[in-house]
């Protein structure tokens, strides 16, 4: 909606209405307040697509002072008088969405837009976009004739609204997409090649047009290299054919002159190769004679300070060897002094330990005498009273006797049997310490296999079945067969396990191993054919490796950082070993360091190895076939996850023998042991019977007598040791005193010992620093004196051989002297001239020895004499043809090259062009003949061009029929009518409205000159399209419209009233004119 404001208006205003109802009478105005949005205040009818007009301001712009229009989402229909200001909406447009003033057919110049009388005007587009309506305002300035931009009330430039319009498909250029009023006449005057490339700019891709363009400059260029080739391949032709004719001459002619320029570089040359091969003798005699020379120079030189040096170290070989005397004087009478004092403590210290042991004893005898006392007392009670009870008895001694010797027999058998009892059992002992020991190692072996076996069987279920059953049925191999690689590879170092997963492939690894091709088949048989297990096999060699020595040696390597072959770094059975080197080379890939990846290009260059493994990556070394270029590739080292755990099985099954050999024996002993424990009870029992028959003998024969000597004797010995009295305490004393007194005179030899040791130490210490300097200076002395004698020798050989190479070299320096004189007149070169360089470019390719030169001397005389007749001037006129037929070869090849790559371009581009394009015209074709047939006309659009390969004459051809009795004829400025013209141009633009590729379209006084029937069908088919759902927006503007039209909730009316007596907008009132319209609708049933 618009009003006027201002001073001074111009009357003018735009009524607006949505939803029209069929009562043209129902039509109400409204005004702009403050400039506030109009969409605020009218309800939505339907989503706004990208890039749609939501409001259109003007000031000072052509008939308007201020005015500001808010079209809607759908068809906008523009109705208003002539000269009100209907197409100065389409003006403001199309210039504020950038476009040329000369697109509108009304001024070339943008001042001229701006209403009479003002110095300045503006238009102020603002279009839909989901991120944020975008605001483009265009200020023009009449006397500079110059626009200033803004977009969203920022500064900008031109270029870069242009580029957001362009982002959002905007082409106010485009006829197909923006027709104002003075360019309606000219849509039909389009031609079929300008009506396909505006069709491709409004609702084509994007990319479609700039393939069009791109391909039309493609064939341009594809014409030119073609007829540029043609050309070139026949003038090329009759060069070659004229040349073919004189070719064999002039070979002839080039022949004989290779055979007489050689004939004379030869003889040329061969005096020269006779200076040169006394010269080289010479030179060879002098530079020995000179080396000689300084050798001779070198060695007298060497002598003087090998002289001085020895007799030097001799007066210090003297002066040491009297210090180290001196020093094993100072160190005897230290040491004697030293063993002097500790014999003195030495006997101190018995003193002390035999007082000691005196009171020790004497204590000791006290207490055993008194306890003596006490028993002696009680025994002899004892006795007493058992005397009293004896009774007399017969003499037993014979059955003692017997008895007596019996026992001794059992005792003896019992002695031995309780000693082979004893070993058994030590025997025992020892074997189960060893089953003990034995089996905790095969415990350890099988849980370090059975972590490899439960790996194996989580990745390889399959590999692992056919381990199972391998174990199960080896009897039926005739040769060794090895389980998976991986498990029978054992780690050196656990943290080298990374080094051969990389390097061994994972099929491999769960590979089985067979020395005989025959078992393998029976093994696949078995487990691929039978089971269906997936495993992998493979052949050890026949001739084994896995002892093959390394292609280098490691010391060589060492200074790179490499400290191992990867053969080196596990332990694996011969056959795995074998085929491991065969297929891997593992003997010949070192292993190394952080510093072998820090030296890695010098390892590239100088070692020539194919693979290296460092720290932490592998790297890979090749030469290129073509260009024998050196291209290495590294890789990171992947986690070791199989070889980590080492299990050594030849050990583990020797473990297992020694076990059953163990259990065998510990059999073997336990029934030893048994028989012997049955033979010693038995002896036991035989043992004690005796001991019970003799005891109770021997008791009833010497009882009674045994007790009076017993009592007689203890009497006898407890008056002795009542006797017998010491004084204890005072043997303590005295002893302790006596130790005191030592023990004072002891810490005083000790601190004069500690004394002459620390003295001894040094002095020890000195001699041995002074033997090493002397042992230094003896070893120096003798390699000095080593060294003299060799190089005296050594001297006189030389200066003989140096007088011998001098007087060679005399008499080489004169024969060369004498040659050099020769070979210049042979060149005819001066004494001070140099030879010249062809010369010398031509002695480079012939002989270098005088025997070949006479031989190849002879050849090409013989040859040269076989050619006569022949022209120079033919061979000239061929050489310069021949250098014109190589130019133009290789233009016209480059050429070719240049056209095949653009017929590839052609070829890519055009089926990404003309497939999308059939199918975008055929929907316009589709949808415009659909229109036609709806008003009883028929009409089709289809793709035309005379030669397919013509891209820039492509065209879309509009051909039409008005009446049944005629034939479709092309729509052309001449043949149809105007207002057949414009009905043509308006559907045509309804179908490109069905394809919705671009976000709004502008159509002024297109129903100019159609008759009412066409104008009826026109406006419904518009209505009907441009109100569907997800359509673009669409401007229709008219003067004037038929009666009783239909129209869409969806459709948006923008009225333009303008002239004289137009309200002010100050006493512009919607709320009161909606009143008025009500009270009209209510009064006019009763009229």
């Amino acid at each position: 909606m618009a009003t006027p404001d201002g001073k001074t208006p111009t009357p003018t205003s735009v009524a607006l209405k949505r939803a029209l109802p069929a009562d043209p009478s129902s039509e109400v105005p409204s005004k702009r307040k403050n400039s506030d949005p109009l969409q605020s205040r009218l309800p939505s009818s339907g989503p706004f697509v990208e890039g749609s007009i939501v409001r259109i301001a003007m000031e000072n712009f052509l008939t308007y002072d201020i005015c500001e229009v808010s079209p809607g989402p759908h068809l906008n229909m523009i109705i208003g008088a002539n000269g009100t200001g209907k197409s100065s909406i389409v003006c403001a447009i199309c210039l504020g969405l950038a476009g040329k003033p000369a697109f509108m057919g009304r001024a070339d110049k943008v001042g001229f837009f701006v209403k009479r009388g003002c110095s300045k005007g503006m238009v102020e587009i603002e279009l839909f976009r989901t991120s944020g309506n975008l605001v483009i305002t265009r200020e023009i300035d009449v006397a500079k004739n110059q626009s200033f931009w803004f977009i969203n009330k920022k500064s900008t430039t031109q270029k870069v609204v242009e580029e957001q319009v362009a982002a959002l498909n905007i082409q106010v250029g485009n006829l197909c997409q923006f027709l104002p009023q003075d360019k309606v006449g000219e849509f039909a005057k389009l031609s079929k090649i300008e009506l396909l490339e505006a069709t491709e700019k409004s609702v084509g891709p994007p990319e479609m047009h700039r393939y069009h363009c791109e391909l039309k400059n493609f064939r341009e260029k594809e014409k030119q290299l073609e007829t540029s080739c043609k050309e070139k391949t026949e003038y090329l032709e009759k060069l070659v054919q004229r040349n073919e004719r004189y070719k064999q001459d002039v070979e002839r002619f080039y022949e004989r002159k290779r055979h007489l320029d050689l004939i004379e570089m030869l003889e040329a040359k061969r005096p020269w190769v006779e200076y040169e091969n006394v010269r080289q003798e010479y030179e060879e005699v002098k530079l020995a004679r000179d080396r000689v020379k300084d050798e001779v120079k070198k060695l007298k030189e060497g002598q003087i300070p090998i002289t001085h040096r020895i007799k030097e170290i001799e007066r210090q070989r003297c002066d040491l060897e009297a210090q180290i005397k001196e020093k094993a004087t100072d160190i005897k009478e230290t040491s004697q002094r030293c063993k002097q004092k500790q014999d003195v403590i030495e006997r101190k210290d018995k003193h002390i330990e035999e007082l000691q042991q005196a009171l020790t004893v004497k204590q000791n005898e006290e207490h055993d005498r008194q306890k003596r006392i006490s028993n002696t007392r009680k025994m002899i009670e004892d006795l007493q009273n058992e005397l009293k009870t004896t009774e007399n008895c017969e003499n037993l001694q014979p059955q003692i006797d017997a008895i007596t010797n019996d026992l001794r027999r059992v005792q003896d058998e019992k002695a031995l049997c309780e000693g082979e009892i004893i070993d058994k059992r030590r025997e025992r002992e020892t074997l189960e310490k060893e089953k003990k020991s034995v089996g905790e190692h095969i415990v350890r072996f099988d849980n370090l296999m059975n972590q490899k076996e439960d790996k194996l069987r989580q990745r390889y279920r399959d590999t692992y079945e056919a381990v199972l059953w391998l174990r199960s049925n080896r009897d039926k191999f005739k040769q060794r067969v090895c389980e998976p690689i991986m498990l029978m590879i054992n780690m050196k170092d656990n943290k080298n396990a990374k080094y051969i997963e990389n390097h061994i492939s994972s099929n491999d690894l769960r590979a089985f191993v067979f020395e005989s091709q025959e078992d393998m088949e029976i093994f696949l048989r078995e487990v691929r054919d039978n089971k269906k297990l997936r495993v992998n096999a493979v052949i050890a060699p026949k001739i084994s490796y896995a002892a093959k020595p390394p292609s280098r040696s490691l010391n060589e390597l060492k200074q790179y950082g490499f400290f191992s072959y990867l053969r080196e770094l596990f332990d694996a059975p011969e056959p795995i070993m074998s085929y491991l080197c065969f297929q891997y080379h593992i003997h010949e890939v070192p292993v190394g360091t952080e510093k072998t990846r820090e030296r890695i290009e010098r390892v590239i260059q100088e070692t020539q190895l194919k693979q290296v493994y460092t720290a932490d990556e592998k790297y890979v070394v090749k030469t290129s076939v073509y260009s024998n270029k050196v291209i290495s590739s590294n890789t990171s080292l992947k986690v070791a996850q199989f070889l980590t755990v080492t299990v050594d099985l030849e050990q583990r099954k020797q473990l297992e023998e020694q076990l059953k050999e163990i259990n065998r024996k510990l059999e073997a002993v336990d029934s030893g042991l048994i028989a012997l424990c049955d033979t010693n009870r038995h002896l036991e029992h035989t043992d004690n019977e005796l001991r019970q028959k003799k005891k109770e003998l021997l008791e009833r024969k010497t009882k009674k007598r045994q007790l009076e000597q017993k009592i007689c004797s203890k009497l006898g010995s407890l008056k002795l040791m009542e006797q017998d009295t010491c004084n204890l305490e005072e043997e303590e004393r005295k002893a302790n005193n006596k130790i005191k007194e030592i023990n004072v005179q002891k810490a005083k030899l000790v601190t004069e010992l500690t004394n002459l040791v620390k003295i001894c130490t040094s002095l020890h210490i000195q001699k041995v620093d002074l033997i090493l300097q002397n042992t230094t200076v003896i070893s120096e002395k003798n390699k000095l004196e080593s060294d003299y004698i060799a190089a005296s020798s050594q001297l006189r050989v030389t200066e003989q051989h140096f007088i011998e190479l001098d007087d060679n070299r005399q008499l080489l320096l004169q024969k060369c002297k004498e040659l050099m004189k020769r070979a210049r007149q042979v060149c005819n070169l001066g004494a001070q001239q140099t030879v010249p360089q062809e010369y010398q470019t031509a002695f480079q390719d012939l002989p270098n020895t005088l025997d070949e030169i006479d031989a190849l001397l002879t050849e090409e005389r013989s040859r040269a004499s076989c050619f006569t007749g022949l022209n120079p001037t033919v061979v000239q006129e061929y050489t310069k043809r021949e250098e014109e037929i190589i130019h133009i070869t290789e233009e016209l090849k480059r050429k070719k090259v240049e056209l095949d790559k653009y017929r590839e371009n052609i070829s890519q581009v055009k089926e990404q062009w003309l497939n999308p394009l059939k199918e975008l015209v055929e929907k316009i074709n589709e949808k415009f003949s659909d229109f036609f047939s709806s008003m009883q006309c028929a009409g089709e659009v289809d793709l035309h061009t005379e030669n397919e390969e013509d891209y820039d004459k492509y065209g879309i051809r509009i051909r039409v029929k008005f009446r049944s009795s005629t034939q479709l004829h092309e729509l052309t400025p001449h043949h149809q009518s105007g207002g057949e013209r414009s009905v043509s141009t308006m559907l045509y633009l309804m179908a490109l409205q069905e394809l919705n590729r671009c976000p709004f379209r502008v159509v002024d006084e297109i129903n100019q000159g159609m008759d009412p029937i066409n104008e009826r069908r026109v406006f419904e088919m518009v209505v009907n399209t441009a109100c569907e759902e997800n359509t673009s927006q669409y401007f229709f503007i008219t003067p004037k419209l038929l009666q009783n039209l239909p129209y869409s909730e969806k459709m948006t009316v923008l009225f333009i009233y303008n002239g004289p007596h137009m309200l002010e907008s100050n006493r512009w009132n919607l709320k009161a004119f909606q009143r008025r319209r009500r009270r009209i609708t209510f009064t006019q049933p009763s009229q």
